[in-house]
């Protein structure tokens, strides 16, 4: 299977008494396929996944999946820190068409490298096109170059989505192993796409899918200076979708365009009054409110 160019982590938007917003989450859908994205994530960490109950987490890949109806690729969230529950998501999300799934690394529990590498091996038994996700900033444990060597090894690891901060890491991954890599941060697109990454799984896509699409195909195709250009004007919208938790601002941007309530889920909350106001300020500079 073959990923590239600019996948949204799509969001999950709630009615005001926190129930899952179902017209919204269709009319966000529709808005990313017809700005030509290459593919959706429901359910990954700007969907909230920690919030969702079971039942809703099914609920929002078959939605968004059914919506989509083959327009652009499904790449479902459905890792976990339990490797059954994992399984448990994966199976569900197979049997509903998607086309892989996003399996971030077990968080909190912190296990071994063999640890995981077992972990990952046991969810692409299942059949289905996994992307792995390193994110050691909210999970607490890095999946290893070494690692990410092995399982990609196995046909059914296809990528890995990373976001450490680190450019040197997507140099380190290809050079160890032949797997895509996708860049997990805005902010670091054009670098990451430089040497070599064929994609972003993006947040600011949210807000801006037509831009952020342009910006990764030209990086991909060799035209540095139309990304820079394209980098330039939106860096200030990378900087302050990130002023605050992940997916806070980017739902706050969402609400001051008008596409979604602005409602979160307890422990997440709204901005500050300063951050809101600074984020206002950037989007009104891009023509957005």
């Amino acid at each position: 299977m073959e990923i590239s160019g600019t996948i949204t982590a799509l969001v999950t938007p709630f009615c005001k008494d926190g129930s899952i917003d179902w017209p919204r989450l269709a009319a966000l859908v529709d808005e990313q396929v017809a700005a030509g994205i290459a593919g959706l994530v429901p359910v990954g960490t700007s969907g909230e996944s920690p919030t969702l109950n079971m039942e809703e987490h099914g609920k929002v890949i078959a939605f968004v999946t059914e919506r989509v109806a083959g327009r652009t690729k499904i790449i479902a969230g459905t890792g976990g820190n339990s490797t059954s529950e994992a399984m448990h998501l994966t199976r569900e999300a197979k049997e509903m068409g998607v086309d892989a799934t996003l399996q971030v690394c077990p968080y909190y529990n912190k296990p071994s490298q063999e640890g995981l590498y077992r972990h990952y091996m046991e969810v692409a038994g299942i059949g289905l096109p996994i992307v792995l996700y390193n994110v050691p900033g909210r999970t607490g444990r890095e999946i290893a170059v070494d690692t990410i060597a092995r399982l990609s090894k196995n046909s059914g690891i296809v990528a890995v989505k990373e976001a450490a901060g680190s450019v040197t890491r997507v140099s380190a991954i290809l050079d160890a192993c032949d797997i895509t890599v996708l860049c997990g941060d805005d902010m670091l697109t054009l670098p990451m796409v430089s040497v070599g990454a064929k994609g972003v799984i993006s947040v600011a896509s949210n807000v801006m899918p037509r831009e952020m699409c342009e910006l990764t195909a030209a990086a991909l195709r060799g035209d540095m200076a139309h990304a820079r250009a394209i980098h330039k004007r939106l860096y200030r919208l990378f900087r302050d979708l990130f002023i605050d938790t992940n997916p806070v601002p980017v739902k706050a941007a969402l609400a001051m365009m008008g596409k979604i309530e602005e409602v979160y889920r307890l422990p997440l909350c709204e901005l500050t009054a300063a951050d809101s106001a600074k984020l206002r300020a950037t989007l009104a500079e891009l023509s957005l409110v």
